[in-house]
């Protein structure tokens, strides 16, 4: 059972994406391949097995703020600091095309949804925009809040939109996807409004499309609370809409502590941080199991509905899968970091493919640099 550090790379400017299957696997095959910022103004692909550059943009006339991608169908997306999104193929050297936005971007996100694949983006002015790819032909555009979109999730199968403005007076907001893809069968956008202050993260329940568990933080009282609902559609007089449906909510004992990062199994099982232990609870609250690491510090948590990967704060990771029968993590291996991280280094993001990890540390000066691993045998049987 071994991870093979294959790849590190100074220079990132912006969050890599994989441009490759996404998720890891029990029998994962293909090449990994990531696609990043690595100057302020092009994009390059990289693949991690050889450690080698397979492809790089030309230099553009400004700077790139967002990357995203769209790995079904190895194409990238990025948005300047002039609010102007190109799609790349990675494969020629000019953008396949290019569409704008009225204010500056915040959010980036590509999808495939049963209509085709789009971009989501929202920007300040707290505008939801949807792009057609490949062209990037603006199918719809909405205004969701009055300042700008923190968070924006979609539900596994794309059937609806989560998004949300971290504001005491701002509550989140579920827009059903079809009416904002076909705009000619509907009169307006069908959403609701979850009526849940405080929201810090949401988290779609895998295997089941229309259930989300959302988290708030109360500072001043120090309680953590989560909440889960069902999405419920309606025909009334020929007319759709939606209305939430609550399942289940409970708030976490102070006496163990406050939790930061989340997720939620396809068993309804909730897993999160607190610092140096995960937690897990059924979603009615139950409680399930304590995993403690005494002195390690949990900075991250990744899920997809097998594996559940945690990052600490010495650049060490621990990688565990689900437990079907008795809904607990089992632990499948430890990555322990062979350098000693920087001081006021903070590893800010971990992701994974079919075949390989990589994480992003972000060191007191700019820019970032990349860490890759690949499986290099069958670990996850």
């Amino acid at each position: 059972m071994n991870l093979q550090a294959v790849m590190s790379c100074g220079g990132v400017r912006a969050h890599p994406c994989y441009i490759s299957g996404r998720g890891l696997t029990r029998k994962g095959q293909g090449r990994p391949v990531v696609c990043m910022v690595t100057s302020v103004n092009r994009i390059s692909t990289w693949d991690i097995q050889e450690g080698v550059l397979t492809w790089v943009s030309p230099v553009q006339q400004v700077g790139i703020k967002l990357l995203t991608t769209l790995p079904e169908l190895h194409i990238a997306i990025t948005v300047d600091i002039q609010s102007t999104i190109k799609l790349w193929d990675c494969h020629n050297s000019e953008a396949l095309a290019t569409s704008n936005l009225e204010s500056p971007c915040k959010l980036l996100k590509a999808v495939f949804t049963k209509d085709g694949p789009i971009v989501l983006a929202g920007d300040t002015l707290g505008n939801l925009y949807i792009f057609r790819i490949p062209d990037l032909h603006l199918i719809s555009k909405l205004n969701v809040f009055q300042c700008s979109i923190n968070e924006l999730s979609c539900s596994p199968q794309k059937k609806w939109i989560f998004l949300n403005r971290k504001h005491l007076h701002i509550l989140p907001k579920v827009f059903y996807m079809d009416s904002l893809l076909r705009t000619s069968e509907f009169s307006a956008p069908v959403s609701t409004i979850l009526k849940f202050s405080l929201c810090q993260r949401a988290f779609w329940t895998p295997r089941m499309e229309d259930r989300i568990t959302l988290m708030s933080i109360r500072r001043t009282r120090k309680i953590t609370k989560f909440i889960t609902f069902d999405m419920k559609l309606k025909d009334i007089q020929n007319k759709i809409t939606v209305k939430e449906q609550f399942v289940a909510s409970f708030s976490v004992p102070d006496n163990m502590g406050r939790p930061k990062w989340f997720g939620v199994s396809g068993k309804d099982v909730i897993v999160c941080s607190t610092g140096s232990s995960l937690l897990l609870f059924n979603i009615k609250g139950v409680y399930l199991q304590t995993i403690m690491y005494y002195t390690d510090w949990i900075l991250r948590l990744w899920m997809d509905p097998i594996y559940v990967i945690v990052t600490f704060n010495n650049g060490s990771l621990i990688v565990y899968s689900w437990e079907e029968r008795c809904r607990q993590l089992n632990r499948c291996y430890h990555l322990q970091s062979r350098r000693r991280l920087p001081q006021q280094s903070f590893i800010n993001k971990t992701l994974c493919d079919d075949v390989s990890i990589i994480r992003v540390m972000t060191t007191h000066s700019i820019p970032s640099f990349l860490m890759a691993y690949i499986l290099t045998s069958d670990l996850l049987n």
